[in-house]
């Protein structure tokens, strides 16, 4: 295709500029008539506003030229106010005031003057009524005359001499009205008390005598009864309380503790024309403690005389609010006087009669009616209000109270058991055992539990009937003596726990916890207590070593022995007491062994009085040492009779032969040490030997029948460690150099047995000189 020419190009771009500069043109055209109108359409909205704003001008500028006349107005109101009206306006509020305060002070003086009036008035008209016996409308002027005079009082800025005057004349005629119903209260209530301050005893209560008025007086009758008038008056002035109170503490002190404390006191009543006597009378008591039956009866009958002829009265108690409100004096000197009753009926009269075993609780349920009768009399007077006392819940809380009775005798008994004297013993042997009533045939209730137990015995028999039969002692305690006392302490624990399996859960499970408190007690208390006698005494180690044993003896059974007839709560695992076993065996041990190291000391000590066994061919040491050697075995022999039948022979053996052993291991010990030994030394070394080694045995007696110790004399090798050792030292001391190579037996022979190579060497060094033949020896050794 062929390419277009310039011309043609040319004309084209021509055409094309011209179209563009007309276009531009066009377009500025339009823009500046538009801009034209724009001006157009400002111009007419300026206009507009204008013409709606100058109105709106024009009026502010009108209201700021009325504001501003006002304005003035305003200044010239002010200033003719505080140069005119304020002057009349000062005067004004002054003769205002002056006439206010006059009227108040008037006002105060008018009150004063009545409260004054008022108070002269109730004075007078309780004269009138004093001396007509008037004595509530006495009492009843008096506190009118108290309030006038309280508000006088109460006057602050307002003070007059004669207040002071007006209360003492008010305390003065007080005390007169209480002077004059002192008089009648002693007319109607009489006390006739012992010289003596404290009821010491039951003769010292029977001189209290207790006198009430039962007919008004004549001069009296004016007023009313004489009760209800001198009570109310009482009341009235709020006096009664006091008055009661202090009648209900004479009453407490000198009749109702009395009669309650002394069997012996019986309350009499003696009637005379217008009085009622009071008074004690002494009889003979059947028992130590009253029965709560006869004790209720007696503070009935004194509480019932105080209603009829003194309490029975209603009064109206003038209240906070001045709002009366109605009294029964019998109920009032119920809630003084009842908590502390009740608390002495409990600790001095209920307390014992509580079973001291579990057979007699159903005979308690008389103590129980009696109680509610005792106390729904007392409601029926009056003295009581509402539901059960503590009184009757203790009544009622019987089988709790039994319990805890039960424990703590429990506990006393055990503990003056543990701090008798140790040294009373008596012989247990393997047929010995604790004296108790048989135990009762399980229960209804324990069928299935002696089912299982049974079943569960089958099987083990069956299981054990083809092994070999052991001795029906291979599991009993040895024979010893063990201390009485212990032996009263474990029948006091099968009696508890025997009392256990009769009484209630409750009480099951607290006599149960007693009895293990019991063997608490005694970890606690026997080695406190005789702790001195205990370290200084052998004799009581040892049988405070017996009665451990002999306690955790049968601790390992005790719990099983009741285990299906205690209650189910106990029944499962918990009624055991061999977690205790280990405790009393140790205990006994340490005791023991606490006494074995102090005799191994003072062995010792003999032995260390022998110069250490050295130049014996001079006299003075020889005596020494065979001194030392004389009071070992007389220590022994000593000990061997204070032991003697009283601990089981295998300790005693093994306890004598540990004894014996530390002398002789000592003495071996002593002799191998030394350096040089002559034949003169080795002579007399071995004559003391001899009277060990034939005296040694001599010191195992443990039996009473001499017959008897000899079989354990024989076996004292089996004691005693070091015997074998100590014989051959002795052979060592008397024998030659062929006699030592010979036992020695290339180290198989009985001295190579109990002798080391370096101790038979030191020997030899010790007792032949320094020859061929010792080098020879010697040379052997190994």
């Amino acid at each position: 295709m062929a390419a277009p020419s310039p011309s043609l190009v040319a004309a084209v771009l021509a055409h094309s500029g011209r179209l563009e500069k007309e276009d531009l043109g066009t377009r500025i055209a339009r823009l500046s008539r538009r801009v034209e109108e724009l001006k157009g359409e400002v111009c007419n909205m300026i206009n507009k506003k204008y013409n709606e704003f100058l109105p709106s001008m024009q009026s502010a500028e009108d209201l700021v030229s009325r504001v501003d006349s006002l304005s003035s107005n305003i200044d010239l109101l002010k200033s003719r106010i505080e140069n005119e009206v304020q002057q009349d306006l000062n005067v004004a509020i002054a003769e205002f005031t002056e006439l206010k305060q006059q009227l108040e002070r008037d006002s105060l003086v008018l009150s004063v003057l009545k409260q004054l009036q008022k108070f002269d008035t109730a004075i007078k008209d309780y004269s009138t009524a004093l001396l007509e016996k008037k004595y509530v409308a006495a009492a009843r002027h008096l506190e009118t005359a108290r309030s006038s005079l309280k508000m006088l009082e109460s006057r602050k800025g307002f003070e007059l001499k004669v207040l002071k005057a007006l209360g003492t004349e008010l305390t003065v005629q007080t005390q007169n009205m209480f002077y004059h119903l002192g008089e009648e209260w002693r007319q109607m209530v009489l006390w006739k008390l012992p010289p003596s301050k404290e009821i010491s005893s039951a003769e010292t209560a029977m001189q209290t005598e207790l006198h009430l008025r039962t007919v008004p007086l004549k001069e009296d009758q004016v007023a009313g009864p004489p009760v209800a008038s001198v009570l109310q008056a009482f009341a009235v002035l709020g006096e009664l309380h006091t008055r009661l109170k202090l009648f209900g503490q004479v009453l407490l002190k000198y009749i109702l503790k009395p009669l309650i404390s002394y069997p012996s006191l019986w309350p009499r009543l003696e009637e005379q024309p217008d009085t009622v006597v009071l008074h004690f009378e002494s009889a003979e008591p059947n028992l130590e403690h009253p029965s709560p039956m006869e004790v209720f009866g007696k503070i009935t009958l004194v509480l019932g005389v105080l209603h009829k002829h003194l309490l029975s009265v209603s009064l109206d108690e003038c209240g906070e609010n001045d709002k009366d409100s109605t009294v029964v004096l019998a109920e009032m000197l119920g809630d003084m006087i009842w908590e502390e009753v009740s608390g002495c009926l409990i600790q001095e009269c209920l307390v014992y009669s509580i079973p001291a075993n579990s057979s007699k609780l159903e005979q308690y349920i008389e103590v129980i009616k009696s109680t509610e009768e005792f106390e729904k009399s007392l409601k029926n007077m009056g003295f009581l209000k509402g539901d059960a006392t503590d009184l009757l819940k203790y009544a009622r809380n019987v089988n709790s109270h039994f319990a805890n009775k039960k424990c703590q005798d429990v506990i006393v008994a055990a503990r003056k058991l543990m701090t008798s004297e140790i040294h009373n013993t008596v012989k247990i042997t393997p047929d010995s055992s604790v004296a108790i009533p048989k135990l009762p045939d399980p229960g209804a209730g324990d069928h299935l539990k002696m089912q299982k137990a049974s079943k569960m015995l089958h099987n083990e028999l069956i299981n054990l009937e083809n092994e070999t039969k052991v001795s029906q002692h291979t599991f009993s305690l040895p024979t010893c003596h063990i201390s009485v006392s212990v032996e009263k302490l474990m029948e006091l624990a099968y009696q508890t726990l025997l009392e256990a399996t009769t009484s209630t859960d409750q009480c099951c499970i607290q006599l149960f916890y007693s009895v293990r408190n019991i063997f608490h007690l005694f970890y606690d208390v026997v080695p406190i207590y005789h702790k001195e006698n205990l370290q200084k005494l052998p004799q009581l180690a040892a049988i405070h070593h017996n009665n451990c044993m002999y306690i955790a003896h049968h601790l390992l059974t005790l719990g099983h022995q009741f285990r299906y007839r205690l209650t189910n709560i106990l029944y499962d695992g918990a009624a055991t007491f061999v977690d205790l076993v280990p405790g009393f065996r140790r205990l006994g041990m340490e005791c023991f062994l606490a006494q074995m190291r102090v005799q191994k000391g003072e062995l010792l000590e003999r032995l260390s009085s022998a110069r250490n066994f050295s130049n014996m061919d001079n006299e003075e040491s020889y005596c020494a040492a065979n001194k030392a050697a004389r009071q070992v075995l007389h220590q022994l022999k000593r000990l061997g009779k204070v032991w003697q039948d009283v601990l089981p022979v295998n300790i005693y053996c093994k306890a004598m032969g540990t004894l014996l052993n530390t002398a002789l291991s000592e003495i071996i010990h002593r002799i191998t040490a030394l350096e040089d030994i002559s034949t003169e030394d080795a002579d007399r070394l071995h004559s003391l030997c001899r009277i060990m080694l034939e005296e040694g045995p001599l010191v195992f007696t443990p039996l009473l029948e001499e017959n008897k110790n000899k079989k354990y004399q024989e076996e004292v090798p089996v004691y005693v460690q070091k015997w074998m050792m100590f014989k051959e030292l002795m052979i060592i001391l008397q024998a030659n150099l062929q006699d030592i190579v010979d036992r020695w037996a290339e180290g198989k022979g009985p001295l190579a047995a109990e002798f080391s190579p370096s101790e038979v060497k030191s020997l030899i060094r010790a007792l032949f000189q320094n020859t061929e033949r010792r080098a020879a020896a010697l040379a052997k050794i190994k």
